[in-house]
Parts: structure tokens; sequence; C-alpha cells
């Protein structure tokens, strides 16, 4: 046992811990929850106080038994040992300094086991020319790149299997709808298409967004003016930083404006809710093509991938796109979380980082598998019920729509109310009134001229419009 000291008094800490006492109050003050902080952002923060300890060393403002023994103890960390010690809650007051000081005192207690000989303080040594409020927003910045690298690999991937769906059954013809009624027929080729180049889009906003997220304040210190760090830090702890990580990090036109403002955040983060909510609209789509498999649509079948009741035999449940939606719900909750939060800093800084970092990177791993299990489990095992569809379309008398040009908005409504309450399709009852030709009617109805498939006049009427 051993006391340490702070500010706000003493503790009697294990010998054995590698943390110390800001971590252990820490622990003490934000029983929130059970999680702890994202490793990415403990493994980021670990990057750089290592590329801190080399910059140190050059600008001679750090010793070289110190520069050595702190890189050594966060190559350790680096390699995934002695991480147990990395215990900072997810959910915690100060702007992220319980995060900092407990990279700073595990490094320091580290670097000290590794190299009895040498004493390195986890303020002066390990912290030397930085500040949480430079530090940690830079962290949080590189875990959010990180993981959006994963996230984009899996919406690229959701647009091909759409695409490739797309092609599989281009010329397959259903009834497409409006507000939830028959409207004009369409084919799954459109409909998996429209999917993909939603997505496309998406993929192109994680794109666009990713500039943002490589502006970082590392150097600005608290509030943005560089205190306490030499001309050789500020002119090279970016670069040495870029060599380890091979983030491409660039330094924030104005320190001052990083530093306190989160608006880059609630960016991103609009980005992610949009993603969710397009992926939601197309899980929507999904169940209710799927739904029956007797008294529903029933135009497609989702795969089968659990029984999905505990009283009724047999019900198989849309399981795959239902979890994708509540996904889509968590995100959207934490975009709402996040927007709070940036909105809530107050002059030269913004405490609610803590949250802002933790609800972004959920949203991205939550994004990332939910996707992936929508493609495996779901989308590339999707099969149409072609029967069915094409059915639903020659009965439909809405496919009368195609007969407005020709016959007039008013003489088509009323063939479709008279289709409708005699429960005939709308190309039986225009043959049995003999209003077209059989080649024409088979001209009008087809495939293409439904679909509007090609851009092709139709055969001359060869009875009166006014028949």
């Amino acid at each position: 046992m051993h006391i340490e000291k702070d500010c706000i008094g003493s503790l009697t800490l294990d010998d054995d811990l590698l943390y110390g006492i800001h971590t252990t109050r820490a622990l003490h003050n934000f029983p929130i929850s059970s999680e702890k902080t994202n490793p990415l952002i403990f493994n980021n923060l670990i990057q750089i106080k290592k590329a801190a300890a080399l910059v140190n060393l050059k600008a001679g403002s750090l010793g070289i038994p110190q520069a050595k023994a702190i890189v050594a103890a966060c190559n350790q960390l680096l390699l995934g040992k002695y991480t147990n010690a990395l215990v900072a809650p997810a959910i915690q007051g100060s702007a992220g300094t319980s995060v900092n000081m407990n990279v700073n005192e595990v490094i320091a207690k580290l670097a000290m086991k590794l190299n009895p000989q040498v004493f390195v303080h986890p303020n002066d040594d390990v912290n030397q020319s930085q500040s949480t409020n430079d530090v940690f927003p830079t962290a949080g910045k590189m875990a959010m790149l990180q993981a959006l690298s994963e996230l984009q690999a899996m919406v690229a991937k959701l647009v091909t299997a759409w695409e490739a769906k797309a092609r599989t059954y281009s010329d397959v013809i259903k009834v497409g709808r409006t507000q939830l009624q028959d409207a004009v027929p369409t084919t799954f080729g459109h409909t998996f298409n429209a999917y993909g180049a939603l997505f496309k889009r998406d993929l192109r906003r994680l794109t666009q967004v990713k500039a943002d997220l490589q502006s970082v304040n590392l150097g600005g210190t608290a509030i943005g003016t560089g205190l306490n760090t030499s001309p050789y830090y500020q002119q090279n702890i970016l670069a040495t930083l870029n060599r380890l990580t091979g983030l491409n990090l660039t330094s924030a036109p104005d320190l001052m404006d990083a530093t306190q403002n989160c608006d880059s955040f609630v960016e991103f983060s609009g980005v992610l809710k949009t993603l969710a909510v397009n992926l939601s609209k197309v899980s929507n789509d999904l169940r209710l093509m799927a739904s029956g498999p007797q008294a529903g649509l029933n135009e497609l079948h989702l795969p089968a991938k659990q029984a999905g009741s505990s009283i009724m035999p047999g019900k198989v449940n849309p399981v795959i796109p239902e979890v994708v939606n509540q996904v889509a719900f968590e995100v959207i909750g934490h975009d709402v979380t996040v927007g709070m939060a940036a909105e809530a800093g107050q002059l030269e800084l913004n405490a609610f980082e803590p949250i802002i970092f933790r609800d972004i990177l959920q949203s991205e791993a939550y994004l990332t598998r939910a996707i992936d299990t929508l493609i495996t489990n779901c989308v590339t095992g999707i099969t149409v019920n072609t029967a069915k569809c094409d059915h639903d379309v020659q009965n439909s008398a809405i496919s009368a729509t195609v007969l407005a040009p020709k016959l007039g908005y008013a003489r088509t409504t009323t063939l479709v109310k008279e289709a409708l309450t005699t429960e005939t399709p709308i190309k039986t009852l225009l043959r049995e009134k003999g209003i077209f030709d059989e080649v024409t009617l088979t001209a009008l109805f087809s495939k293409a001229s439904l679909t509007n498939a090609k851009q092709t006049s139709t055969p001359e009427l060869t009875a009166d419009q006014n028949h």
C-alpha cells in the first residue's frame, strides 16, 4: 500500500495498481455504468503520448531516460499488454480529464516498472506539452476515423449486394405503391436499384465528412493558445503522430475554434443518423413486402433465421430487418444526445465530449454490425415471389393508368371504378367492351409499357376513343 496526493487530498492505494489517484477518484465519482471508455480512444491517447515523448525529446524539454521509458511503456500497451489498467468510465465529468489521466498514470507507472531506475511523472513527463482539451478530442476524432473505414467498407458492400439483387430480378414486375395504396407497376430491378442508389449517397456523405474529422486541435493545449508547448513541438507533433498512425491528420485553421466548438461532431453524427434513417426505411419496406405469407403482401421471401413465436408453431418473423430498425432507433437517439451536448458547451471548452464520443463511436459500431447482418443474413438470401407479383399486376385496376393518355383521365377513372366494383381485371374489361383490339391491348399492358421501360409508341387505337 502507498499514499498518493492530489489537489483534493490523499488516498491509500494498492501497490500493484498501474493507475493512480486520479483514476481511482474517477471510478468512485462516475459509477454510471460498467462501460469503460472506448478502447480506440485509449489506444489513440497512447499513440499521442508516444508521439509527444518523441517530439519533446527532440525539443530538449524531456530527458532521454524519461522519453525512452515512456515510449517503451506505450509500446507495451499498444501490443495489448496491461490494458486491464485502462478503466476510466465512458460517461464522466471534466471533459475527458479522467481518461487522459488514466493513460498518463498507467504509462508513468509502467515506464518505471519496466525501468526502475528512471522516475517518470504522469503530468510533468507523460503529459508534457499537452492538455486533456487537445489530446482527448484528437484521440476521439482518430477513433472515429478508424471506425469510419470499416463502416464505409460495409456500406459499399451493401450497395453491391442491392445492385446484384437488382440484376437477378431486373424484369420481375410488381405493383408499385404510394401511401400504401396500389400505384403504377414497377419492377424489382427498379426497387432494388433504388436501394443501391440510396446507400451510394450515404457512402458519399461518409466520405465527405472525413476531412473535418482529420482536422484536429492537437498542440492547442488548454484553450487553443498552445500554452506550455515549444515551437518545435507545435511544428512537429502532428507529423510525428501521422507517421505512427497513418491517419493524415491536419492542424485546424483556428485552434481556439477547434477546442471550444463541436459542430464537426454534430455534422458527423447527422450523417450517421441519415444512414440509420435510410436503413430503417428499407427495413420497413422489406418487412412489408415479406408480410404474410398468406394474408400479407407476400411479394418476397426473407431468409428464415429463427423460430418466431413461443406459442404459434411454424411462425417465422423478419428478425434481421427488425434488429436493423432497432439499431436505427438507437443511432437517432445518439444523434439527439450529440446535438444537445454540443449545444451545451460554454465559452472556451465543451465539457461534454465524453458522451459525444461514446455515442458516435457506438453508432459507428452498431451501424457496421447491423449492415453486416443485413447483408449476410437477409439481402443475399432474398427471393422474389414472381408468380404472386405478376398475378397482382395483372389483376390490379391501377394498371389502367397507362390508358390515361389514350382515353383521358375521366374515362379511365370510370373504367377503374367498374373494374374494382366487378372485380374484373382492367385488361379483361377493355377486351369485353371492345375498346382496343388484341394487338393494342397486348402492347399497352406489356411489361415494357406498364413500367415505362422503353420510350416507344404503342400501336394506334383501332376503336373510337369515344366508344
